[in-house]
């Protein structure tokens, strides 16, 4: 055991003060209020313990469609239904989306396919985009594929047996023992929740760097036979994408330059009880249906708010305390809950309305293209804190705590 600082620096002769080892701390709160209580936290303040982020990349499919070029392909395939209810068809109108990518030209989508051929397409266009997004990673993090020792691969839109990191890991030449971890079904909170496993990882390994990557093809999970509404939803919002991050242990060898790092600090989980039915899959003979409620807003404003609270306080922080929010963009309606629930101004979530703008809601890797936004816009300095955060499957959400690295 060793003496170690509770969050905000104090120490001995002060309300906290602590002993610990490793990643947990158990700390004596002198306090009026609690005196001699004893407290478990994490340790936030040991920066030299932390993992860091050393590189994030991302990557686009070659189809560039425009959301009026979608709503059309819409208006014609599903104009039974549009013929009784044409509201349905404004949900392309509030999206607030201007263009996304696909990794198929609509009329490939738009035909009649078995789930064989969708599901072939989506490891044939998953090893090609997810392995430009690893090599832009490694060469920004000044990593040859040799170096890296684990991959951590996240996605939920296809299945593929033997897995994608071990496909990627043939296409990229990582080492024969480099360590594989493949998730699915995180579904959006895939690409938050990858990044806290891979914090996991390099605190368990500190000398490990570690390549994780967050892949979703939902364009070929488009169901055209589907005429329900959630369906059409889904059509209007989701698109494809690939992002991949360096994650390094504390004693990790890393090559001199490169991006100033992020300390990664801390992760929480949250998953609510009894609402499975607001998001996920269903899976039928011709493929994966979206379960997409229109609930999910209102449970944002409900629950989102006290969870992530919660998560700030073990930390020894509150809202007030954090620089940055990196949120998921789920969607127009669901980025106007988290702003109302957290009363944060527009200004504050500008890079996550526009990736939506730009790309759609690549499910799981759409925070990592938010948190790209904010390191090339050089915004989360030495010293100051950003909370990612994204909500999934269970239903669930996923938060990281980050901090600008001083070294």
């Amino acid at each position: 055991m060793r003496e170690v600082s509770a969050p905000g620096g104090v120490g001995p002769g002060s309300p906290l003060y602590g002993i610990g080892r490793g990643e947990v701390a158990w700390y004596i709160d002198f306090s009026p209020q609690n005196r001699f209580a004893v407290t478990r936290r994490e340790r936030y303040s040991l920066m030299g313990d932390c993992p860091k982020i050393l590189a994030v990349a991302t990557a686009s499919p070659p189809h560039v469609v425009r959301q009026a070029d979608v709503r059309t392909m819409i208006e014609s395939l599903f104009s039974d239904v549009l013929a009784t209810d044409d509201r349905l068809i404004q949900v392309f109108d509030h999206a607030h989306i201007e263009k996304r990518h696909f990794c198929a030209p609509l009329d490939w989508l738009a035909a009649d396919r078995t789930f064989a051929e969708r599901n072939q397409r989506y490891i044939e266009s998953a090893v090609a985009l997810a392995g430009e997004a690893a090599r832009k990673a490694m060469t920004l993090a000044g990593l040859q594929s040799h170096d890296v020792d684990h991959i951590i691969f996240v996605s939920s839109t296809g299945i593929a047996t033997p897995s994608l990191d071990a496909r990627l890991s043939n296409t990229l030449d990582l080492r024969s023992d480099c360590r594989r971890t493949p998730i699915w079904g995180l579904g959006c909170a895939g690409g938050v929740a990858g990044l806290a496993r891979a914090r996991e990882f390099a605190l368990g390994d500190p000398s490990a760097r570690i390549l994780f990557i967050a892949l979703e093809l939902c364009s070929v999970t488009f169901q055209r036979n589907d005429l329900s509404r959630r369906n059409l939803v889904a059509t209007s919002l989701f698109a494809d994408g690939a992002a991949a991050v360096i994650v390094a242990g504390a004693r990790a060898a890393i090559p001199a330059g490169g991006m100033p790092p992020l300390d990664v600090i801390a992760s929480r989980s949250k998953l609510w009880k009894d609402t499975l039915d607001l998001m996920g899959w269903t899976v039928e003979s011709d493929g994966l249906h979206v379960v997409f409620s229109r609930d999910i807003p209102t449970v944002v404003q409900e629950k989102v708010r006290p969870s992530l609270e919660e998560f700030l306080r073990v930390q020894g922080l509150g809202l007030e305390t954090i620089d940055h929010m990196v949120m998921h963009p789920g969607g127009a309606k669901v980025l106007s809950a988290f702003a109302e629930a957290l009363d944060l101004p527009e200004n504050a979530y500008r890079h996550s309305r526009e990736v939506l703008r730009d790309f759609g809601n690549m499910s799981s890797p759409t925070c990592l293209f938010v948190l790209e936004r904010f390191l090339e816009a050089g915004e989360i300095a030495a010293g100051q804190t950003a909370v990612m955060m994204a909500l999934g499957p269970g239903f669930s959400a996923e938060y990281l705590l980050l901090r600008g690295a001083s070294d």
